[in-house]
């Protein structure tokens, strides 16, 4: 068997990496796309290698004969590359389809080792690698049936967003038979091109040779085995994330986007698994088109809505585009020290000169605290402000109302700020409402602000809403003309508009959640080397026990189950092996728990040995 490697075009797209050299010498992590992918082949003991070139040819061959490949390699030119498309660098290529079975790839991929194991391990004679479509693929779509026939190549514009879960992007790397390029693939190829031109894709000639029976293709699938097709900036920011020896900080550090990598867990981001209902999402559906064409209204406008939604006056609420804009505006008001929580959200603190911040260190293996002990260790403490995320943000830790009400009386009588962030007191456990949005509770205590991020228990991230609440009318102006007056986009805004409808939805919901979460912490209590810390949030914080580190752990779990963690061994006021995973549904919930059991299962195993050894000896 031997390769052919389509590698002439420019890659336009990617601009500026691309202006001197061919696509195919596009680095990933240090290494670029043609090297990796010659290794690779390698490997295989193929009988030849053959790359069609193109633009920066002399300078891509020049690069290649440097690289020390053992396997045979022979270069076809293609001196039009500017005026045609790969079916003509296939067709120069032809000569060489007669003379053995072949893999054709195409040069801007990356790939698993796996991937090309799979084809070639399939003793079908025809095939073409495919993956489930997923939203970021561009290009060739198929559809296959049971028996991985491919009955049909879905060109542009038959695309329909309906069908996409019976569709399989082709990962553009193929396996054909000799005789089947003899026979068919060669003939139809040549006829196509006279009959409509050398700027095609060769994808139309196996949809032509789809009708005939016998030179049906068929699929093989791609499970796990991960891949990209790079085309442009993004499509190598995204592959340096996979393919990355660092793999774990890459995908962190991107905070989010992680719909981007859709077999990725996310237990690191914290959203309601449970809302929004199906109808409330088809309602919004419903009115895409509308809320696209259109601008939102007004942050007065959207300050009337939210006010109307949690029974407030316009004038003490301001809506934000997401929390953290909030608090960005929020922290500029803080004229003087302000007491901290540690362990905690480290938007707000990173928002201030840490020379103004006064911690505070709960002194427990729990991280828990009372509103007793912050009275007791702030009373003599020169603090402007005094910040509470509750529950706290990553132990757990709650407050109920009446406490929390005795910590803004005493706020009030010494002229502090109380900032509480109650973007998680949904998920708290009790008979009636933690929350102290209420024009009764803001009207009495002047000196309180209430932050609240609806990302996380209305599960609407992606919507990025939060509100912050106050009596302090000339708090709230501030920031509402610190911020954009079109700061929340029109699905938001709609969203607003709607959700009060859904309210019995959302409660239902809660219900579901808590039920889930203590069925989960029940199962994570039977982990080994893990102790759970209690939780009021959709989130669990754990200590890491044994010889694992939390990062340690959060890389196993990242590179051999695909599963995403917080990692807290770094978090200020950690001072220890904690990670922090959210709650999910049951299912997830479930994979994490016994993926845990395997890693950490395994060292108890090993310990247990260990153990049973030294007594025996």
């Amino acid at each position: 068997m031997q390769a052919l490697i389509l590698a002439a075009g420019m890659g336009k797209r990617l601009k500026e990496l691309t202006k001197d050299s061919a696509k195919c010498m596009v680095k990933v992590n240090g290494k670029t796309l043609i090297e990796r992918m010659l290794r690779q082949l390698d490997a295989l003991e193929l009988t030849k290698i053959v790359i069609v070139v193109g633009y920066k040819a002399e300078e891509l061959i020049s690069f290649i004969n440097t690289l020390n490949i053992q396997t045979p390699m022979a270069f076809v030119h293609n001196e039009i590359y500017s005026k045609t498309n790969n079916i003509y660098s296939l067709y120069l290529a032809r000569d060489y389809l007669l003379k053995d079975d072949t893999l054709l790839l195409e040069s801007d991929l990356i790939f698993s080792e796996g991937a090309l194991r799979k084809i070639i391990k399939n003793t079908y004679p025809n095939l073409a690698l495919v993956a489930k479509y997923e939203n970021w693929m561009d290009g060739t779509v198929v559809t296959i049936d049971s028996q991985k026939n491919i009955t049909n190549f879905i060109e542009k514009k038959e695309f329909d967003f309906a069908n996409t879960k019976q569709y399989y992007k082709t990962v553009n790397i193929y396996k054909f038979s000799k005789q089947f390029c003899r026979l068919y693939y060669v003939p139809f190829l040549k006829a196509y091109i006279e009959s409509q031109g050398s700027n095609e894709y060769y994808e139309q000639v196996l949809k032509v040779l789809r009708l005939i029976k016998k030179s049906s293709i068929k699929a093989e699938v791609l499970e796990d085995e991960a891949w990209y097709e790079i085309d442009d900036i993004q499509d190598l920011d995204i592959a340096e994330s996979i393919f990355s020896e660092e793999r774990f900080n890459k995908i962190r550090s991107r905070y989010g986007g992680y719909w981007r990598y859709p077999k990725l867990i996310d237990f690191c981001y914290l959203v309601n698994p449970f809302y929004p209902p199906k109808k409330m999402i088809d309602e919004i559906k419903a009115n895409i088109e509308v809320l696209i064409g259109n601008y939102p209204s007004g942050i007065e406008v959207n300050s009337l809505i939210a006010g109307k939604y949690y029974g407030i006056k316009k004038e003490h609420v301001c809506p934000g585009n997401g929390a953290a804009e909030l608090i960005n505006s929020l922290m500029k008001t803080i004229n003087g020290n302000i007491g901290v929580i540690f362990p905690t959200f480290e938007e707000y603190p990173n928002r201030i000169s840490k020379n103004s911040i006064v911690p505070y260190y709960p002194k427990n293996r729990n991280f828990t605290y009372k509103c007793e002990e912050l009275i007791e260790y702030y009373k003599n403490s020169n603090i402007k402000a005094l910040l509470l995320i509750n529950p706290d943000n990553p132990s757990g830790n709650f407050i109920n109302k009446a406490e929390l009400l005795r910590l803004a009386t005493w706020a009030e009588q010494k002229g502090i700020r109380l900032i509480v962030d109650e973007s998680f007191v949904d998920f708290a456990d009790a008979s009636e409402s933690q929350s102290l949005i209420s024009e009764a509770v803001l009207q009495k205590y002047k000196h309180l602000v209430v932050v609240k991020s609806i990302s996380k228990s209305f599960g609407i991230a992606g919507l990025r809403l939060g509100f912050i609440c106050s009596a302090d009318e000339e708090l709230i102006d501030f920031i509402k003309k610190d911020i954009s007056i079109w700061n929340i986009n029109s699905i938001a805004e709609f969203y607003l508009q709607i959700c009060e409808k859904y309210t019995n939805d959302y409660n239902s919901a809660l219900e579901r959640f808590k039920f889930i979460r203590e069925e989960f912490l029940e199962k994570l209590r039977c982990v080994p080397n893990l102790r759970v810390i209690p939780t009021q949030a959709n989130f669990v914080m754990c200590e890491v026990l044994g010889d694992y580190s939390a990062k340690k752990l959060s890389e196993i779990l990242l590179y051999k189950h695909n599963i995403l963690i917080k990692d807290l061994s770094a978090k200020k006021g950690v001072g220890g092996e904690y990670i922090r995973v959210a709650v999910k549904t049951g299912e997830e919930n479930s994979l994490l728990v016994a993926a845990l059991n395997n890693v950490l299962g395994q060292e108890s195993k090993a310990n247990f040995r260990f153990v049973r050894q030294e007594a025996i000896i």
